[in-house]
């Protein structure tokens, strides 16, 4: 089953449920979604979903975090609701070990040997983490294999 589909069974389900919370949460990404096919005047698959849902619970993080910052708690955890909602619909996070497996991989594959060889290697992962890890946290693993 397609992530859009996915996407839209759990909206009927929230619909049922009266779970104003998800339903909200997807609402949010099916509107993304739709506004991006209209933009690009394409039809999304499941890696550009899995690209949008990632974008959405990066900028609920953020707003969290300056929510608690602010002292708004209220706001601060309605937004950390909506992350657990989005997160329900990534992939299954990557283990530390297949992350460092997956790192040796695409070192290998680009034939990277310093650290002007970096955007080649994290071109070659993003396609394959995109979702399932953290972004930031793979470019300081590949500096540290490519400085050492």
């Amino acid at each position: 089953m397609s992530l859009l589909a996915q996407l839209k069974d759990a909206q009927k389900d929230a619909m049922r449920a009266k779970d104003k919370l998800r339903l909200g949460a997807i609402r949010m990404v099916l509107a993304a979604i739709k506004q991006k096919e209209i933009d690009e005047q394409v039809t999304l698959g499941d890696a550009e979903i899995t690209s949008i849902l990632v974008k959405l619970v990066k900028q609920r993080k953020d707003s969290e975090s300056q929510y608690r910052d602010a002292g708004r708690e209220d706001l601060a955890e309605v937004e950390a609701n909506e992350i657990k909602e989005l997160e329900a619909f990534l992939p299954k996070p990557l283990t530390e070990e297949e992350i460092l497996t997956l790192i040796d991989e695409c070192i290998a594959a680009s034939g990277a040997s310093g650290m002007q060889d970096m955007g080649k290697v994290m071109g070659l992962l993003k396609a394959k983490a995109e979702g399932r890890a953290d972004m930031g946290k793979l470019s300081g693993l590949i500096k540290q294999k490519l400085s050492a």
